[in-house]
């Protein structure tokens, strides 16, 4: 049993400053929680800092580093964001993720991106970032307006996922007009062809939009593979749209399950 510390004010409003956007673009450091989430980023990461109970650094057979602090229960609460703390948070330095840009051919030949246009909501890309991590799409291209990904909201819904998958804001016009004409971009939209009809690719980057506004048209202009996941049955009264996580999923499955039927 280690013995556990108080938290002091100081490093509980250090925490706290990496809720906010400014705080961990200033500290160059994100939160995560639980021991799903930290267990599987400390396969790739060493965190600065972890603050847990007792009895997580004896499962996980980790010795208390001096800036480590073991804490109970009441003191676990006072720092964690979430409403049900869960053992332990961990603060992680924010990766640097790099992917050479222009996007060459040779990098993307049996390559399948996921590009997010001004996703905003957190829960909605961190699911995003999970349903990537299961269907093997290793990066993730953001708008510079898509939500936060070290936000401790994304990460909690990443599940972990976010150890696995590499996450590039850039300029995605940008990106879409130095793109070799040999990698296909599709994209979701209401007037868009059956994906169930339509030839998809082993590689290629697929473009989700905004949960309100749906892909931008600058952002439009360079898709060439227009897809519609339909209603069923066509011509019935229903749901404006679908959101934009499950509308993900389904085109990632059913990219997957063409290749899968290819073979």
């Amino acid at each position: 049993m280690y013995f556990c510390n108080m938290i002091s004010k100081n490093l509980l409003k250090y925490v706290r400053s990496l809720e906010q956007k400014k705080g961990r673009r200033q500290e160059g450091l994100f939160v995560a929680e639980g021991p799903k989430v930290v267990g599987d980023l400390m396969e790739t990461m060493t965190p600065t800092r972890l603050i847990g109970m007792s009895e997580w650094f004896q499962q996980m057979h980790l010795t208390p580093r001096d800036t480590d602090v073991v804490v109970t229960d009441d003191e676990l609460r006072k720092v964690s964001f979430l409403q049900h703390p869960q053992q332990v948070i961990a603060l992680f330095p924010i990766p640097n993720h790099q992917l050479s840009l222009p996007l060459q051919e040779s990098e993307a030949a049996n390559e399948l991106f996921l590009a997010l246009d001004d996703v905003q909501d957190p829960g909605n890309l961190g699911t995003i970032i999970r349903i990537a991590d299961w269907f093997g799409i290793t990066t993730i291209f953001c708008s510079l307006n898509t939500a936060d990904a070290y936000n401790p909201k994304v990460v909690q819904a990443t599940m972990g996922s976010i150890a696995r998958v590499k996450l590039i804001y850039t300029d995605l016009v940008q990106l879409f007009q130095n793109l070799p004409d040999t990698i296909p971009v599709y994209g979701t939209f209401l007037n868009g062809n059956n994906i169930y009809h339509e030839p998809l690719s082993n590689h290629g980057i697929i473009v989700m939009g905004n949960e309100g506004n749906g892909i931008s048209p600058a952002v439009a202009a360079h898709i060439n593979h227009r897809l519609l996941i339909p209603n069923y049955p066509e011509g019935r009264i229903t749901a404006d749209s679908l959101n934009v996580a499950i509308a993900t999923a389904i085109t990632c499955a059913e990219f997957r399950r063409c290749l899968t039927c290819s073979r």
